[in-house]
């Protein structure tokens, strides 16, 4: 396969935020043409998980997200903080935003959520045998609404287009395959 890679000759960072930063990229394509502005917006590694209570319940979060303007119904999940493992970082968004505990966290897919545009990652995991030990302890503007939910009640709302936000169905689907519920 030829050279697809394009070549950085120069970067210029037009916003820097704690969730997202902004920048501008000369680049060099393999035929010699040259890009002179493709902005790339650098965020930080996600971790989202498909959670199941010992009780074989899934947990679904519901949240309002503002960019779109709407009420979301989804998997837990978030940010991993600097220098965090990823399932460290999904532990830690477990306990916070559904205070139950897992200890049975499994990789099941790596995606990322926009490449042509963004550069970070998303790491999927099943999280199975979980227990509540706490209540909730969320960041300063979340307010998170927790369900328990049957594995056919989620197929149910997946089918019925009611989980809409895309990494969260990426990481419904692979984790319903590795649990042998699509047929």
């Amino acid at each position: 396969m030829n050279n697809l890679n394009w070549k950085v000759c120069e970067s210029t960072y037009l916003h820097k935020g704690p969730w997202a930063t902004l920048r501008s990229d000369k680049c060099e394509m393999p035929d010699g043409r040259v890009v002179e502005q493709y902005y790339v917006l650098e965020y930080p590694d996600w971790a989202n998980a498909v959670a199941i209570t010992e009780d074989n319940k899934v947990l679904l979060v519901t949240q309002y997200r503002h960019a779109a303007n709407v009420v979301s119904l989804e998997i837990p999940g978030g940010v991993i903080d600097e220098g965090e493992e990823p399932i460290e970082g999904m532990r830690r968004e477990l306990l916070e935003e559904t205070g139950y505990r897992f200890d049975d966290i499994e990789l099941v897919t790596t995606t990322y959520p926009n490449p042509a545009t963004s550069n970070n990652r998303t790491f999927c995991y099943l999280a199975r045998g979980g227990k509540k030990v706490q209540e909730q302890h969320l960041d300063e503007h979340e307010q998170l609404v927790v369900t328990e939910h049957t594995i056919a009640e989620v197929k149910q709302l997946l089918a019925d287009g009611k989980i809409t936000q895309a990494l969260h169905c990426t990481a419904l689907f692979y984790a319903l395959m590795k649990l042998g519920e699509l047929k």
